[in-house]
């Protein structure tokens, strides 16, 4: 229960109609229990001050899909399911845990500050690496506000994080490859040396 919210069984596959008919109070909406209670306080916290009074703000998070269904169109359906009239521009981050993907999408009218593009690259790049390398929730939303909030201050696009190169830890031990191929070259010594030795032995035992 999600301030007055209650949602089907996590086990169960998501879709619109499992959630409210209105609104819900809560600017986190976590049916997929992804978040600490702390994370979820700090997350509830900057969504509601996110883009002001002209704006609603709210993160939602699920386990799996109803089958043939996207998170672009669950979430537009939220927004449609949502939307009243006189209501402020909606955003909606949403991360489905079962494959740690992301999505995000925005009301008719915020989408002339937040492009298709804008709303498509924060989900895949600037939410889906952190989800990527270690189901992080919690930065993986608070990145995205970072990027959209910047956007809609009237800044450039910070654009997506950049993925750093990963350089091999310098070592002393050798790896299974290498030490596969010196014990390989080993063989081939002692091979040689026994195919040169024994002949020369045989051969001077029997001319004497």
């Amino acid at each position: 229960m999600l301030g007055g919210l209650s949602l089907a069984p996590a086990a169960w596959a998501t879709g619109v109609t499992e959630f409210p008919g209105q609104a819900p109070t809560s600017h986190v909406i976590d049916s997929a229990d992804l978040l600490s209670r702390s994370a979820n306080t700090e997350l509830d916290r900057r969504l509601e001050s996110f883009g002001g009074p002209e704006l609603e703000a709210r993160l939602v998070t699920l386990r799996r899909l109803d089958y043939g269904l996207s998170l672009d169109a669950l979430g537009q359906g939220l927004l449609e399911r949502w939307a009243t009239a006189g209501s402020p521009d909606q955003l909606l981050l949403l991360i489905e845990s079962q494959n740690n993907s992301a999505a995000v999408v925005a009301s008719q009218g915020l989408r002339e500050r937040l492009s298709p593009e804008l709303l498509s690259s924060t989900a895949i790049s600037t939410m889906g690496l952190p989800l990527r390398e270690g189901a992080r929730y919690r930065q993986a939303s608070l990145d995205a506000l970072d990027r959209l909030g910047a956007v809609l201050n009237g800044e450039a696009d910070p654009g997506p994080p950049q993925l750093q190169e990963r350089l091999p830890i310098e070592t002393n031990i050798p790896t299974r490859e290498e030490t596969a191929s010196s014990n390989a070259l080993l063989w081939v010594v002692v091979l040689l040396v026994v195919g040169t030795l024994v002949p020369m032995i045989t051969w001077w035992v029997f001319s004497r």
